[in-house]
């Protein structure tokens, strides 16, 4: 029988604000949708701490034994400089001040994006859409809201009536903003501007002659609006309606309120059913902004290279100090707050390496079965990662003290406890036994390098010097020294 069918995870739903109990729309699938970067630049911190909040559902998820189709967008297209529409495309900026194709803007930094989560040991999506792939999708979608009364044309642009959508539904209900408020807190319109009100949105731009990113479309050659994409690639994979749609917090206004704004006109249809928003990070108590220069990368992470780090940290403490806080709490970055966590981290897994060596007894001084139900119970309650690895620590205190002789475990408990920390620690929380890693990966180059040494030798026999030489000469190159000796060949790594 499926896990889920015996736990009941509840999820903080932004919309309500509320902790709700999680009923899929179809019993045993979860369609889930989560916003992916716009590929200009490297992908940062913050924007990794979302996606590996939104791994940890994933994986719960999975684990449960629910049949998960997660789709997670690349905006290759349409995010202009600020989130007001006007400016430069981003991508098609940086193609200008780099004077490459935006396209290999684009796949620089998919590539980028796609390298550090695998770093971080994130499972990839079921399917990642990008914009570029699905104008078709994004025309039609946009002919449909107008074609309700609730989107006009002015000059080639398309934009989204706010005002005529209010009148039968809640334009606001997911951020808390009321219609009113937003007319008194908004400048006037600018005397150039197409729009009738400054709430609308675009739904298609139409291009300056300058804009090199463009499509032909009924209105004019253009471009779609940032926020029309997740409406048509969810809904087109997932389905008009679907179970749940997370990102950062950043995006639940604007982008996010007309999301729905969208799907409800074009099909008259709550999209959504549970939104869920994961919180900020910063550096050292302050924002990070890469104009202040309070900012970090993942890489210069892995490489110590930043003047905010003392040492280099794998991505895997990365992770876990990540994880040590609630997807929906604030989290501060700093040099002292990884070291803390490599401790921890270092300690959850020397002690999960040690139960193998733990002496089974007759009876058990630890109940396994309740303290599993804990960690359950954690992650039941809105995915909370902290409070799972609080209950794994209560687990290395008591290996702990089998070790010392004062507690003692059964053989069937033994087993129980092992399964459990391997399936919590790896499987739900994603991570990675560093120690492993690095043994597996010592013994992968030795036997590269063995395996050279002993062609080396077969070339020295067939005289055959030049390749000899060429072996040993590459190999220091990369810092792999050679030391021939009476006894053999040995080699040593620098």
């Amino acid at each position: 029988m499926a896990l889920y069918k015996e736990q009941s995870l509840k999820i903080y739903n932004s919309m309500s604000g509320e902790k709700e109990l999680f009923t899929p729309i179809s019993e045993g699938n979860v369609g889930m949708y989560v916003c992916g970067p716009t590929v200009y630049s490297n992908v940062h911190l913050g924007n990794c701490r979302t996606f590996i909040s939104f791994d940890l559902a994933f994986r719960y998820l999975k684990h449960l034994g629910y049949k998960v189709r997660y789709v997670r967008n690349i905006t290759d297209a349409g995010h202009l400089e600020n989130d007001a529409e006007t400016g430069e495309d981003r991508i098609a900026k940086k193609a200008r001040l780099e004077h490459i194709e935006p396209m290999e803007v684009v796949q620089r930094y998919t590539i980028d994006f796609h390298t550090i989560l695998q770093k971080f040991n994130n499972l990839p999506p079921s399917i990642e859409p990008t914009a570029t792939g699905h104008i078709v999708e994004q025309i039609e979608t946009i002919k449909k809201i107008i074609e309700k009364g609730l989107a006009y044309e002015v000059n080639g642009s398309v934009y989204f009536d706010v005002f005529k959508f209010n009148k039968d539904h809640h334009y606001g209900k997911l951020s808390g903003r009321a219609i009113e408020d937003m007319i008194a807190n908004t400048r006037e319109l600018n005397a150039q501007s197409d729009k009738k009100n400054p709430q609308d949105f675009a739904l298609w731009k139409k291009a300056e002659p300058q804009h090199i990113m463009r499509w032909p479309s009924p209105w004019s050659d253009g471009f779609p609006g940032w926020h029309l994409e997740c409406t048509v690639m969810s809904s087109k994979y997932l389905g008009d309606e679907f179970d749940i749609h997370g990102g950062g917090m950043d995006l639940k206004f604007p982008h996010h309120e007309c999301e729905i704004a969208q799907g409800e006109a074009a099909t008259g249809k709550n999209p959504v059913h549970y939104w869920m928003h994961a919180n900020m990070l910063t550096l050292n108590g302050k924002k990070m902004a890469k104009s202040t220069g309070n900012n970090i990368l993942p890489e210069e992470i892995f490489t110590g290279k930043n003047d905010n780090l003392s040492k280099a940290f794998s991505p895997s403490v990365a992770r876990f100090f990540m994880l040590q806080a609630q997807y929906r709490s604030i989290l501060d970055f700093s040099n002292d707050a990884l070291l803390a966590s490599e401790k921890g981290f270092n300690r959850l897994m020397d002690s999960y390496r040690s139960i193998d060596q733990l002496p089974a007894s007759s009876t058990s001084s630890f109940s396994v079965s309740e303290w599993k139900q804990r960690c359950y119970d954690a992650m039941n309650d809105d995915f909370n990662s902290p409070v799972l690895i609080a209950t794994l620590f209560e687990a290395v205190k008591f290996i702990n003290s089998v070790k010392e002789g004062e507690g003692k475990i059964t053989h069937s408990d033994l087993e129980l406890l092992k399964s459990s920390m391997q399936s919590f620690i790896f499987e739900v929380l994603g991570l990675l036994d560093v120690a492993v890693a690095n043994e597996n990966s010592s013994a992968k180059l030795s036997g590269t390098v063995e395996l050279l040494i002993k062609l080396r030798a077969e070339a020295r026999n067939n005289k055959d010097f030049a390749t000899s030489d060429q072996i040993r000469d590459q190999l220091l190159e990369l810092g792999i020294q050679l030391k021939d000796g009476k006894e053999g060949t040995t080699f040593s790594v620098d």
